[in-house]
């Protein structure tokens, strides 16, 4: 059984599935709907010209009563409720009737502004002189929005009915992606759990070795730490991943001024190795309400793909105002068409350096979290620069 609770990706998958679904069905039911009226609307008019050639029969032969009458004082013009009758000579000239219609075609039914109802029929012999009887009728509208109702309440049942069909079946058509995930979140778990020992004993004794100089510093012992902190650092971010939802954040009044300048003393080996020129402009008492752990990780994965990404002794700035926090580089820089998805979760603008993809997701997530606004500027072989502004 699936989880509630959907993942961004898993909601656009689902999304993109009921909108072709939905549209497609609702296409194909609109058609068949129309078709449907269409031909049900023609036939109910059908039964009320059906219904005025009776009457139009009967007023015939009221005529020919009228014309073989001996009393001529005594002819009085055939008169029906709800139905109007004219009768005209042969050339269509008006003769006598209880209306008047000046435009006689020559169809036998036809229709004036979709509300009257006309029969021309020819009258022969002519009984009193006529040669053509039009009758007609205001058009019973009832029967064709009794129609309408039926088939407005027929979508709308049909739409509520595929729609839930097609939620159900758009959960089940996501459950292998959720089973990948799942599946993929296990293996992280797995893996920090067993990198934890390994990278923090490593970690320890070059710090032993370094603070009791058992050993010159050498390059070699630079390039233990620099992996041991790249390890480090992706060990840190599989665990916030992991347990981001169920973290408990202690928010409190931190000093980003002074955390700044503590991760760059921590980053500065990679990028001495790199041979990045550093340019960093720290304001004094930037105090932020905010958990410690978020903060690092969104200055370290700021600082991190700015080096990752960047030319070899190409330029690192980093700049911390009251308002925002910037991260520029003179790296390879995101395709305009990627500035909208680098943020997505294992999502990669390019595959030519290492990593899994997570490192603006993070950033993005603690954004979220805070309310911050996070903007990404960059221009492939120039540079990206990501600034993070404390308020709207």
């Amino acid at each position: 059984m699936l989880d509630i609770d959907l993942l961004k990706s898993e909601k656009k998958s689902l999304i993109r599935f009921l909108l072709i679904y939905l549209g497609s069905t609702f296409l194909l039911f609109s058609v068949a709907a129309w078709i449907f009226y269409t031909s049900q609307k023609h036939y109910l008019i059908d039964q009320q010209r059906e219904a005025l050639k009776y009457q139009a029969q009967t007023i015939t032969q009221e005529l020919r009563t009228l014309h073989t009458t001996y009393d001529k004082s005594t002819l009085i013009y055939p008169v029906h409720p709800l139905i109007d009758s004219a009768i005209y000579d042969l050339d269509k000239q008006y003769i006598f009737g209880t209306q008047k219609e000046t435009n006689l075609l020559d169809e036998k039914y036809y229709m004036a502004d979709e509300n009257i109802l006309y029969s021309l029929s020819q009258v022969e012999p002519y009984y009193m002189g006529a040669a053509y009887l039009l009758v007609s009728k205001n058009l019973d509208k009832e029967p064709i929005l009794e129609l309408q109702k039926n088939i407005g309440l027929f979508l709308l049942g049909a739409g509520v009915f595929f729609t839930i069909l097609g939620w159900f079946l758009g959960r089940l058509f996501i459950a292998p992606m959720r089973d990948s995930m799942e599946r993929m979140n296990l293996f992280i778990q797995d893996t920090t759990h067993e990198l934890n020992t390994p990278i923090s004993t490593i970690l320890t004794n070059i710090e032993m070795l370094e603070t009791f100089g058992k050993c010159e510093e050498n390059k070699e012992l630079k390039r233990i730490e620099i992996a041991s902190k790249s390890l480090s650092r992706i060990y840190d971010d599989l665990t916030y991943l992991n347990l981001n939802h169920n973290y408990y954040r202690h928010i409190e009044s931190l000093d980003m001024s002074d955390l700044l300048r503590e991760r760059m003393v921590y980053f500065s080996t990679m990028a001495e190795h790199k041979g990045l020129i550093l340019e960093i402009s720290i304001d004094t008492d930037i105090v932020l309400e905010i958990d410690k752990n978020d903060a690092t990780r969104l200055v370290d994965n700021l600082v991190t793909n700015a080096i990752k990404y960047n030319k070899p002794k190409g330029l690192l700035k980093v700049n911390l105002t009251k308002a925002f926090l910037s991260v520029g580089d003179t790296g390879i820089g995101i395709q305009k068409k990627d500035l909208d998805s680098i943020v997505c979760r294992f999502k990669r603008a390019n595959k030519s350096e290492g990593g899994f993809g997570i490192g603006l997701d993070i950033v993005n997530q603690v954004v979220n979290s805070y309310g911050f606004v996070l903007n990404i500027n960059s221009e492939p072989d120039k540079g990206t620069e990501v600034v993070v502004k404390w308020t709207k």
